[in-house]
């Protein structure tokens, strides 16, 4: 039985990979500082054990090493999700923190890896570290081959970035199976709910749930931008696949092939919500890129991956979820 650590297991993408993979037969252990990821997302899981298969502990910190090492001792695979990142305003306003930070959670990451001797180490980049340029719309699609000549539009989407060349390049050092997968713009169950962090859905999804009547639903922007936007079932698919194959290419793009207004997202959630709600744009605030989506014809070929969740279908999960949530806090 192959066993896997994933970093940034408590979050969002990793709870739901942690079930999934115990579900498929694999040893799983986690490794997650608790800064955006929840005990509970791990607590509800059947076969995982708090005690014994999660450790809290902050992947940045040098000193944290001989623990780290000890953990992935045995761990033939090592699926590393852990790092900062956040909604527009927070990710725009942190810029040299996030970018700090995530590099230093993987230098550390990878090192400890190679030193522990693990065989393939699974990398979540993100697509915001495709030029600025290129996200210039709601046709624009990108191709892995599309990343260099390099201009993201963000210290979060740099960092990302240079973690993926990291292990490029510390791969060619130690001979280890890996790959990045590129992920767009994931969302779904168990995700961050914190109102300084709260990325696109759940914080519109918040404040439709939270209006009264006769209130506007104030979306940030012109509405006019877009995201390509995959349920997080459909990215735990990719990194399951990805674990099974034996050869992997350096960077494999997961997303859906079309990409969304923020305008029309907006509007899907209100009819979902059943309310008589209006939209109000606030054209002070910052709206990131233009828009983006994948052609994910590599994922296709090389993992055998295609998106399954429609958007709304997703959207409705995440609706009832978000609500659920907020009865019981």
């Amino acid at each position: 039985m192959k066993k896997i650590c994933v970093t940034g297991g408590a979050g969002m993408i990793g709870s739901c990979l942690t079930k999934n993979l115990l579900e498929s037969g694999f040893d799983v252990i986690v490794i997650d500082n608790l800064w955006r990821g929840k005990l509970k997302n791990l607590s509800s899981i059947e076969k995982f054990n708090i005690d014994s298969q999660f450790f809290n502990l902050d992947l940045s910190k040098q000193e944290n090493e001989a623990e780290v090492l000890k953990i992935l001792d045995d761990c033939d695979t090592l699926i590393h999700l852990a790092d900062i990142v956040a909604g527009i305003d927070y990710v725009f306003n942190n810029e040299y923190d996030i970018f700090r930070i995530n590099n230093t959670i993987n230098s550390n990451t990878f090192d400890w890896g190679v030193k522990a001797g693990v065989k393939k180490l699974i990398y979540a980049g993100t697509a915001c570290s495709f030029p600025k340029d290129m996200q210039n719309g709601l046709n624009a699609v990108l191709k892995e081959s599309d990343l260099y000549p390099a201009e993201p539009e963000s210290g979060y989407g740099w960092s990302k970035l240079f973690g993926s060349l990291e292990l490029n390049y510390l791969s060619k050092k130690h001979e280890f199976q890996h790959t990045t997968l590129m992920l767009h713009n994931v969302y779904g169950v168990n995700s961050d709910l914190d109102p300084k962090r709260m990325q696109v859905i759940p914080s519109l999804i918040n404040r439709l749930i939270d209006l009264k009547e006769g209130e506007d639903l104030v979306v940030w922007g012109s509405g006019q931008q877009g995201r390509a936007f995959i349920y997080v079932s459909d990215i735990v698919d990719a990194f399951v696949k990805a674990v099974k194959k034996d050869s992997l290419p350096e960077i494999i793009q997961i997303g859906p092939g079309y990409c969304t207004s923020i305008k029309e997202l907006a509007e899907t959630l209100i009819s979902i919500s059943e309310k008589p709600v209006k939209i109000k744009f606030d054209t002070t605030k910052p709206e990131g890129d233009k828009g983006r989506f994948a052609d994910y014809s590599l994922a296709k070929s090389i993992l055998g991956w295609e998106p399954k969740v429609s958007l709304r279908e997703g959207l409705e999960e995440t609706y009832n979820w978000v609500k659920k949530e907020k009865h019981e806090n």
